[in-house]
């Protein structure tokens, strides 16, 4: 029994073991494979939202009809089938004897997703889907974007902003939609819908910049350790960890500050208007009714009611580009979902008991 016991006690050192060094091993992987330029090869999923919802429908009616009302039901719906490919049928016949060059196909709702980063990460993605849907887009069509974002790097909202004006360039039609929050570079990208739509409570706004960094400057001069910086150019570096902070460095990052301030502030009045863009450009955040009231957005409405509305008179297809993830990618995401969702029920299980 006792070498039972001290058996079981080596196997779990030695597994402990082998697990720390595959662990080891993989985020070394990890760490060379993002050093590596990483494979662009992605695939396109298209889905479409009409027959998804058609299913839930289909769902709901085998659980609540009974068998003669659901077959009844069936029936009317193929022949009001049949009768929308007869008229699509005429509608392509005469645009071919008029020799129209107008489309005379359904409108088509492309419907894409971008959840947003402190460094936009998702453009790339966007990028991708942008593409596929100006490649099949017409005049009729439209792109519906549900957007999520609090924020972050000016230059990389900067650029998902960017991914939203080749929309426009093409003519094509951009509804945005916010259900929970579209701030600061989120907000950037959100005023470039031609309707911007967003829930009761989602956040909006937050238009201004902010910099902030730690100093600990003070903390190496008090231990005797010296900091040096070598550059050429007067501002090459203004403010840093662990350099002295000077009045004139501070005084160089404000000036940058506000002028990014500035140039945000016209991106908004450029694209929006309507607005009172002081009134509005303080960096403060409302929810999405005390928004529409500023005129920041056109419309109280959540994506979902949207897409519903959207499948009675449009075919409504929801566009998504994955790239491949390496095993690397795929345990990193892994450790994160974990660690995500360890510290969100620590915060839960602590304001539970706060209130308890």
């Amino acid at each position: 029994m006792e070498f039972l016991s001290e058996y079981g006690l080596f196997l779990a050192k030695a597994v402990t073991i082998v697990a720390a060094v595959f662990l080891v091993i993989l985020f070394i992987g990890a760490i060379s494979q993002r050093a590596r330029r990483p494979d662009r090869k992605g695939r396109l999923r298209v889905s479409c939202l009409n027959d998804h919802f058609d299913e839930l429908q289909d769902m709901m009616r085998f659980a609540v009809l009974d068998k003669d009302e659901v077959k009844r039901i069936q029936k009317e719906q193929r022949k009001k089938h049949k009768v929308e490919q007869k008229e699509r049928k005429d509608a392509r016949k005469r645009a071919e004897s008029a020799e129209q060059k107008e489309p005379v196909n359904r409108k088509r709702i492309y419907v894409l997703n971008f959840t947003g980063d402190m460094e936009a990460g998702e453009v790339d993605c966007l990028r991708e889907e942008i593409s596929a849907v100006i490649s099949m887009a017409n005049s009729i069509d439209e792109v519906l974007l549900r957007l999520e974002s609090p924020g972050g790097m000016v230059n990389a909202y900067g650029l998902a902003s960017s991914q939203l004006l080749r929309l426009r360039d093409q003519k094509i039609p951009l509804t945005i939609c916010v259900d929970k929050v579209a701030a600061s570079g989120g907000y950037m990208m959100a005023c470039l819908a031609d309707k911007l739509i967003a829930a009761p409570f989602a956040i909006i706004g937050s238009i201004g910049v902010l910099v902030q960094l730690p100093n600990f400057h003070r903390v190496l001069k008090k231990n005797n350790v010296d900091f040096e910086i070598i550059s050429a150019g007067e501002f090459k570096r203004t403010l840093t960890v662990f350099g002295e902070i000077t009045q004139k460095g501070r005084d160089k990052v404000q000036e940058d500050v506000e002028n990014i301030h500035d140039l945000f502030k016209g991106w908004v009045k450029d694209h929006r208007p309507d607005v009172e863009i002081d009134r509005i450009s303080t960096g403060e955040t409302w929810v999405g009714t005390q928004a529409m009231d500023r005129g920041m957005v056109d419309e109280i409405k959540t994506s979902d009611e949207c897409i519903v509305e959207a499948c009675e008179n449009a075919d409504v297809f929801e566009v998504d580009y994955e790239f491949r993830k390496s095993i690397q990618d795929r345990f990193d995401g892994m450790l994160e979902q974990s660690l995500n969702r360890i510290f969100s029920r620590w915060i839960e299980r602590s304001s539970t008991e706060k209130y308890q």
